[in-house]
């Protein structure tokens, strides 16, 4: 049975610009069974976790959660925080001690990822139980850092990177398209070290409409929500062209820092669902690299009669036992780098500003979208006027030649004239 709480921020105001993906929190009355707690977890079985738990658990797999920091001491915790930092100034060195508004929410990210349980059959179970985490505090909202929320976050990418993280969770949203250049460093690193990086798409419910950065990142695997009964959550999750895959995003039980049982809604939520799903794909498949990871989890989403790709599913619900053990064509050449690479060569030259004057206007970043390319002309095509012909040459070759008309035609008129003249003189 589960009694009304308290909503810990439907919209957490991070700085000035990064929020965290947080829904609604119920908090559960205390469990009647040692057992009910994992009874609300219904994802284990309905998205195929217990069944790729027969070839994995996550062993040997660390994932990095950038976040509020992570309470280690509580039981479905213990033992699974491997390193940790802080990176606000107001946090402890190892990352284990809440800060920020929102504090709880770096445990329950964690709890949902690689909790232990509690005791036999009872506590949180996280969807990758023997994987390895590194808790990275970051201070979010009104927290009297001296440090950025965004530095903050390019610094923590950084650090896990250089700590042996294999996958990096990202429950929060900028709700922008658009996103620091210091990220631009930061991701690359993180890509060049083959890192996969998992980030939530934000909760229309929290005001964001549209998928925010870093979801918007090139590269980037970005989790969309759905509810129970596999519809796409309106309210605790937002919608764009950037999306990979959707998981559940309401309903879904977590910890909270001291021990307790919360149930909780949001992509904050989904995220570290598919981030556990990573690191059960890297586990079963170490030969993999990034982008062969990613194409797994992509590859064997379950589009559940809906059409895709698409900016509400994107290219359908996570499938843990297919993604561990389905047999996936190979990915393409492109890799995360890549791809970001691409971006930054296409779109942070056009911020740039030949001669500012003496008061720099800071130009903002276009979003992630691609450029239209036009296909090559060939046979008969290459003669076919393009937009371009059109308005520069054609149109004003047709008035300079009407014009020439004009004048011969006038000049025809005078010379009729004056010879009528000559005849009657």
């Amino acid at each position: 049975m589960r009694v009304p709480g308290r909503r810990l921020g439907a919209a957490l105001a991070v700085g000035l610009v990064t929020v965290l993906a947080f829904g609604a929190v119920i908090v559960d009355a205390p469990p009647a069974h040692a057992d009910q707690v994992r009874d609300l977890e219904y994802w284990l079985n309905d998205y195929g976790f217990t069944q790729a738990w027969k070839t994995t658990r996550g062993a040997g797999v660390t994932v990095a959660v950038i976040d509020t920091g992570i309470d280690g001491s509580v039981a479905e915790l213990s033992g699974v925080i491997v390193g940790g930092t802080d990176v606000s100034g107001l946090g402890s060195s190892n990352g284990q001690t809440p800060v920020g508004e929102g504090s709880e929410h770096g445990t329950l990210v964690a709890s949902l990822l690689a909790g232990r349980g509690a005791g036999s059959g009872s506590g949180v179970i996280g969807v990758a139980p023997a994987a390895s985490i590194l808790s990275v505090s970051v201070a979010f909202g009104a927290s009297g850092s001296t440090v950025s929320n965004d530095d903050q976050i390019a610094e923590g990418i950084r650090w896990a990177v250089d700590h042996g993280a294999d996958v990096i969770n990202m429950s929060l949203t900028r709700n922008t398209l658009d996103w620091p250049e210091s990220w631009d460093e930061a991701f690359l690193y993180a890509f060049e070290h083959d890192v996969v990086v998992v980030a939530a798409a934000g909760n229309r419910g929290s005001g964001t409409t549209e998928v925010g950065a870093p979801a918007t990142i090139p590269g980037v695997l970005t989790v969309a929500g759905v509810d129970r009964t596999k519809k796409a959550s309106f309210d605790a999750s937002s919608q764009g062209i950037t999306i990979s895959v959707a998981a559940p995003s309401e309903q879904l039980v977590g910890v909270m820092p001291g021990g307790g049982h919360v149930m909780w809604d949001g992509t904050s939520a989904a995220a570290p669902l598919v981030s556990g799903l990573v690191a059960l794909v890297r586990a079963a498949h170490p030969e993999l690299n990034a982008a062969a990871v990613m194409n797994r989890v992509i590859a064997t989403a379950n589009p559940n009669g809906h059409e895709i790709p698409s900016p509400i599913y994107g290219n359908g619900l996570i499938d843990a036992a297919a993604a561990v053990s389905a047999k996936v064509p190979d990915a393409t050449a492109e890799t995360p780098a890549d791809l970001l690479k691409a971006w930054i060569h296409l779109h942070r030259r056009a911020n740039t500003v030949a001669d500012p004057g003496p008061e720099p206007v800071e130009q903002t970043p276009l979003p992630a979208i691609p450029d239209p390319i036009l296909p090559p002309a060939s046979g008969a095509a290459s003669w076919l006027p393009t937009p371009l012909s059109v308005a520069y040459v054609s149109v004003p070759l047709a008035v300079l030649t009407g014009f020439g008309i004009l004048v011969v035609l006038f000049a025809i008129g005078v010379g009729r004239h004056f010879k009528r003249i000559r005849r009657k003189t």
